[in-house]
């Protein structure tokens, strides 16, 4: 592993992109040197081509304030060039997704993706570290498709199962059966504030288009396994979801009902929790939670505005653990969402590849 690593974002100016930029400017390993957007602010400074669209809480950072954007699709090759890998949070069609990730690719340029086009892809791993770090081991076969040495896609899981899925991932061992979750989400998982998005004051949405079906088919491909040159996904626990959109600025919140072969007992739960840790906190990973999982006794916890951002915004809170007349056991569980389940998720996974050696 190399002491530094130069690193692009491309979608630079949309709110994942932002968030890239607040976890990414001071990083230990990565040094930004590229920001890439759409043509209409390549060219610009970055603080003048994102303008009032600069949605976070601190101001841009000093070291990207006067970065010359570039253009993510026109200057590929340059990009590649420039640095070791990219982060990709892009707002364009599906199939132009899938496209430009895989020219930057085959221009051996690696790129880790909060994008939703390639997860379906079966040798393009989708990696939540603590759990499935394992599927780094499918870029071997990914590389060989594509024809590189160095170039590939790695993406992460869509945000809404990052709350519920860390929390059934270490009661598997009793045998999960079926789950039922439904997720309550923030306006700033469609790129919104209240100030863009006043309609959402005072208002729940019961429809938030495909993430249903997300958030029920991606947890399959997670607990997958390697066979050949593919992930074959899951067949098992059942899943069903359902995804509403609520006044909320940041935090998904997931209301959990779950069955098993062997139910275990409350104290077994909470100590499997208590006791989860994967591959980020062995390696000490720089955007590690040190507890991945936080439980609350209390009967109002979490909350999003309370909890959302436990150890970084980077842990998973549960709470409200107890037996159900129709399941075995229901909770609620919160994660944040453009953090833990966009950009953080993305940096996490990033720093993972690179301690194993997939960005040399």
């Amino acid at each position: 592993m190399k002491q530094n690593y130069k690193i692009g974002i491309i979608g630079a100016t949309g709110m994942v992109g932002q968030r890239f930029i607040t976890l990414l400017h001071d990083h230990p390993w990565y040094t930004i040197e590229v920001l890439a957007a759409s043509p209409r602010s390549a060219g610009k400074p970055y603080s003048e081509a994102v303008g009032a669209k600069w949605a976070m809480d601190e101001e841009i950072p000093a070291s990207v304030r006067d970065m010359i954007v570039m253009d993510a699709t026109a200057d590929i090759e340059k990009i590649a060039a420039t640095v070791d890998f990219v982060f990709c949070a892009v707002d364009m069609k599906k199939d132009e997704i899938k496209a430009l990730e895989e020219a930057y690719a085959k221009a051996e340029c690696p790129v880790i993706s909060n994008n939703s086009a390639h997860r379906a892809t079966k040798d393009v791993p989708m990696i939540i570290p603590e759990i499935n770090a394992d599927h780094a081991e499918i870029i071997h076969a990914q590389r060989k498709r594509l024809g590189t040495k160095r170039g590939f896609i790695a993406v992460k899981s869509n945000c809404s199962l990052q709350s519920y899925v860390p929390a059934l991932h270490p009661l598997s061992e009793f045998g999960i059966t079926k789950c039922l979750a439904t997720t309550y989400q923030a306006i700033s998982g469609a790129g919104k504030t209240f100030e863009t998005w006043p309609e959402m004051i005072d208002n729940l949405i019961p429809f938030i288009g495909g993430e249903e079906e997300k958030s029920e088919v991606e947890p399959m491909k997670i607990w997958g396994k390697i066979e050949g040159d593919e992930i074959v996904p899951a067949t098992t626990p059942s899943i069903t979801t359902q995804c509403l959109r609520v006044p909320v600025s940041n935090g998904h919140t997931a209301a959990v009902f779950v069955s098993f072969e062997k139910k275990p007992t409350i104290e077994q739960i909470k100590e499997a929790w208590k006791n989860f840790s994967g591959e980020p906190q062995a390696l000490n990973l720089p955007h590690a939670p040190k507890q991945f999982l936080h439980y609350f006794e209390e009967d109002n916890r979490p909350q999003a505005k309370l909890d959302r951002d436990a150890e970084g915004g980077m842990a998973v809170s549960i709470g409200r653990l107890r037996e159900d007349k129709q399941y075995d056991y229901k909770f609620v569980c919160l994660s944040h969402n453009t953090l833990r389940g966009a950009a953080g998720g993305a940096v996490l996974m990033a720093e993972l590849l690179t301690a194993k050696g997939y960005m040399d």
